[in-house]
């Protein structure tokens, strides 16, 4: 068992593609865990879609043995977060788990959006911070710029900044020694009563969900009784042990370090991130704080292809849950797509995310409705309701007012992009609540807007708008009034449910306008004339005419009388109007995925 005194537990937090998988292998190389001819990039990011965007999507844990110059051996137990938004409350309970972070700064690019609010949430949990700046090889690096944003911005010594490159290992020994230096050893006594942080969990086919654990009181061995206090959950301990490349047995866990524990805890939904693990016969007085239920910001829908693929997606689904409890579903149904399934997301990017890993781990072929966010409708009788599918929005005639989540967006930008930014962002419906001169290159702005506005295009607008130097990050605040109505699509007068949407009411004729052209592009033409509406209720404010296929009934004539001519036009006129009324239109799935997966960059 390694002494309280000889162990480190801290995590790396950065912006988004400043190097902390990078940085990460470089522990990993240094603390000998893994043959350097098995050496790859991204060692601690296990699945393809990580690797391949470069991200870095569920934390990771590692305890790397290290022998220091004062000739003792410490254990660094590394704690990988991700850097997007989406996962905030999982960096947020890693960070919990750490007495330490190392904050990664880009020699390139500087002091970022997710940079200030990473560190903040370190600063909250009283962590001791050592900056980094990496990168420092590339040509177009600035290490005195960052030192002076790292004093400016962040508020921390300049100067004591390590530099070094994760690419090349320069500066790793240092590191590794100002980690053992200032990062202080955990506090904790093995002899008080279990109290274990649960800061994340993953599932294993045959041993069930494996609990992620940092002890902060008292000490865990194979045989004990435990209880999850969130849900009062009690089970037998089967196994614990430490991170290693793999998972390494040991006898028991005591206060201060970082391991896991398995338990016959059949799914990962049961395990909740944030909750405090405790002995069942010997309990702790109270939880470790900050635990909160996620609750997921975007939904929509997912039907299979081919209608007879539906028991095949949900257990798809049913296993993709079994590693990712962030994940919501239930059974849903359209008349124009079938069965299928409603699902609640915790951003645009864990949707992408998931959408990718049915589609490449399950071979499910797939259409995902629009994005919608979750609106509060008040009734005229004061009761509340939440809906998040357009085909639950009530009747109009009962409802008091509609509220809508918003946002507060921080955006930091180099000065020659801010009137662009700000024109996109009042555009997307946002209200300037700051503006703030960072230094002579570089402004902060903060916008309160509409979470509803961001879910399209709003990320990759801001990237072109600022040719990639821009930087974003949000977080929900809360609800606000908003004017909502439901938008619906009638083709040749029968009302398709799966193209229903809740829309901005002034944004409402531009979407249907555009919806409408899109599907008079792709429905194939019929031997009637398909009329294609966009309504608001019984009001239509959009509409496009898919021409009928018209067969020359005149051909056969040739000379004659006139009269002949009309006859025959106004047969065809007659048998057309009846075909309208009898005729259906079939909608194959390639119109839906025209009109769901194309992207509003399109439409303007």
């Amino acid at each position: 068992m390694i002494e309280p005194a000889c162990i480190r537990n801290f995590c790396i937090i950065a912006h988004i593609d400043h190097g902390k998988s990078t940085l990460a292998d470089r522990f990993i190389e240094k603390a000998h865990l893994i043959d350097s001819r098995k050496l790859q990039d991204q060692m601690l990011d296990n699945m393809d879609i990580e690797r391949e965007r470069g991200i870095t999507i569920k934390s990771q844990a590692i305890s790397l043995p290290y022998i220091a110059k004062d000739g003792k051996t410490y254990m660094l137990n590394l704690v990988d977060t991700p850097g997007h938004v989406d996962f905030s409350y999982e960096v947020s309970r890693a960070i919990a788990a750490c007495e330490g972070a190392v904050l990664v700064i880009d020699a390139t690019q500087g002091v970022e959006a997710q940079t200030l609010s990473n560190m903040y949430m370190a600063l909250e949990h009283d962590l001791e911070i050592i900056p980094v700046i990496n990168k420092i090889d590339m040509a177009s690096a600035d290490i005195e710029g960052v030192r002076g944003q790292i004093n400016k911005d962040l508020g921390l010594e300049g100067e004591s900044a390590l530099a070094v490159s994760a690419k090349l290992g320069i500066g790793i020994d240092e590191l590794c020694e100002a980690i053992v230096e200032r990062i202080p050893p955990p506090n904790g006594v093995a002899e008080n009563p279990l109290q274990a942080l649960i800061f994340d969990s993953h599932y294993d086919p045959y041993r069930g969900a494996i609990v992620h654990l940092r002890l902060k009181e008292g000490s865990i061995r194979k045989g004990m009784h435990i209880r999850l206090m969130s849900t009062g959950a009690i089970h037998e301990v089967e196994e614990v042990g430490h991170f290693r490349m793999a998972l390494s047995p040991a006898e028991e866990l005591s206060a201060g370090e970082v391991g896991y524990c398995i338990a016959g805890i059949k799914t990962v939904k049961e395990v909740r991130v944030g909750d405090t693990l405790t002995d069942y016969e010997n309990p702790c007085k109270t939880a470790l704080p900050g635990f909160r239920e996620v609750k997921p910001v975007v939904f929509s829908s997912i039907y299979p292809m081919d209608s007879s693929d539906y028991e095949e997606l949900r257990d798809s689904l049913e296993k993709l849950v079994l590693n990712d409890a962030s994940l919501i579903f239930e059974k849903d149904h359209s008349l124009a797509l079938g069965f299928g399934f409603r699902c609640g997301f915790l951003g645009l990017l864990h949707l992408e995310v998931v959408q990718e890993r049915l589609e490449r781990e399950y071979g499910q072929s797939i259409i995902m409705t629009a994005p919608s966010v979750r609106y509060r409708v008040i009734f005229k009788d004061g009761s509340t309701l939440y809906i998040d599918n357009p085909s639950d929005y009530p009747d109009p005639s009962r409802i008091e007012s509609v509220e809508e989540p918003y946002i507060k967006a921080e955006i930091i930008t180099p000065v020659d992009y801010v009137g662009n930014i700000i024109s996109l962002c009042v555009g997307k419906r946002g209200s300037q609540e700051s503006f703030l001169h960072l230094d002579e290159k570089r402004v902060e702005l903060v916008f309160e807007m509409p979470l509803a506005e961001v879910l399209f295009d709003f990320y990759d607008k801001l990237k072109s708008t600022s040719r990639g130097y821009a930087s974003f990050d949000y977080e929900v605040t809360g609800y606000r009034l908003t004017d909502v109505v439901k938008l619906d699509f009638l083709i040749n007068g029968e009302p398709v449910d799966a193209l229903s949407m809740l829309v901005y009411r002034p944004n409402a004729y531009d979407r249907a306008r555009i919806v409408c052209e899109r599907l008079r592009r792709n429905i194939p033409r019929q031997q009637f004339k398909i009329p294609i509406q966009g309504s608001i209720g019984s009001q239509i404010i959009a509409r496009e005419t898919v021409n009928p296929v018209r067969k020359d009934v005149l051909a056969k004539c040739y000379g004659g009388d006139i009269t002949r001519k009309r006859k025959l036009l106004e047969k065809q006129k007659e048998g057309k109007k009846k075909l309208k009324t009898i005729g259906n239109v079939e909608l194959g799935k390639e119109v839906f995925l025209s009109v769901l997966r194309a992207s509003e960059e399109e439409d303007r």
